[in-house]
């Protein structure tokens, strides 16, 4: 069997590494220039093409009757969307002779669209996970060929559930390629009624207000902590940013206004913490000041302000 592989960041990597595994030979990838103003932490898909001898190339534009030529002279069984962050236009989906599949990092069809382990963490889910499925006019919302689920933990971070979706990928598209190479691909509902739609998100998305509940801002810090752009305050023009925090119990509450009364940030055993709107606490664990990171006591000067 031959694909078209269209892939970036480590899910790209990942799934692309599973189909040569499975023997599928791979006769182009389509990935993206990496933006110099980005932020690149993750694996690159063009250095794993290089690594492995396969063809790749960079278009701008998914459009382009360049590449719709290219794929058309590949000739794929399959066409595969790892991660790729422009919608595919149908007429080029037309040219897998055994259907095109994206792999998205949700339990469709909750949180279709953009960035959506950020969105799910920013709700509090518990559970979220890998769904591949097959590719349609509208974004993720083809039939479901598999998924696999991943807890979110109370504390982990976009980044951490990131992790886990990576390997969740990989294991879904490694379980259900043997049935697809012998033309048994499952063909699951995927109700679009019973599910959401999520954006893209920006850094100024970012910004604290503490007057929500400690367990909103707490999600809002887990879901864009670094390598994401950061959940952040300004003071004295300066950006402090949250680079973790953790739930203080209520139990503990009672005892912290005693000592504190209503003062909205402190010190207490070493420890910084913060009142937020519903007057429940989040302990901070690690601050950035002007995106550098330092001691937490770097925020005493900021306490009287």
């Amino acid at each position: 069997m031959n694909a078209v592989v269209f892939a970036y960041h480590d899910v790209g990597v990942r799934c692309l590494k599973v189909l040569l595994a499975r023997g599928i030979r791979v006769s182009l990838v389509v990935t993206h220039e990496d933006n110099p103003n980005e932020n690149i932490w993750f694996a690159s898909v063009a250095e794993t093409c290089r690594e492995y001898g396969i063809t790749f190339v960079t278009p701008e534009d998914p459009n382009s009757a360049k590449l719709l030529s290219q794929v058309q002279a590949a000739k794929p069984d399959f066409i595969f969307s790892f991660y790729y962050r422009h919608m595919l236009p149908v007429g080029l989906l037309s040219e897998a002779r055994y259907g095109a599949y994206n792999m998205h990092g949700s339990l469709l069809p909750k949180y279709r669209g953009r960035v959506p382990i950020n969105w799910a963490v920013l709700h509090g889910e518990t559970e979220t996970g890998a769904t591949l499925h097959e590719m349609a006019a509208k974004p993720d919302a083809g039939a479901i060929v598999a998924q696999t689920a991943v807890p979110i933990l109370p504390d982990d971070t976009a980044h951490e559930v990131f992790c886990k979706v990576v390997v969740a990928a990989e294991q879904t598209l490694w379980n259900v390629l043997p049935a697809m190479l012998a033309g048994r691909t499952p063909k699951l509902p995927n109700d679009l009624s019973k599910g959401s739609y999520f954006g893209g998100r920006k850094p100024e998305d970012g910004r604290i207000d503490w007057k929500k509940p400690a367990q909103q801002v707490h999600n809002l810090v887990r879901t864009v902590a670094p390598p994401y752009p950061g959940a952040f305050e300004e003071i004295a023009g300066d950006k402090i940013t949250l680079a973790r925090t953790r739930l203080v119990p209520t139990s503990a509450r009672a005892a912290l206004e005693r000592t504190h009364g209503a003062q909205d940030k402190f010190f207490e055993g070493g420890r910084l913490y913060a009142r937020c709107g519903d007057g429940n606490y989040l302990q901070i664990m690690g601050i950035l000041i002007n995106d550098q990171d330092v001691s937490l006591n770097n925020y005493l000067k900021y306490m009287a302000v």
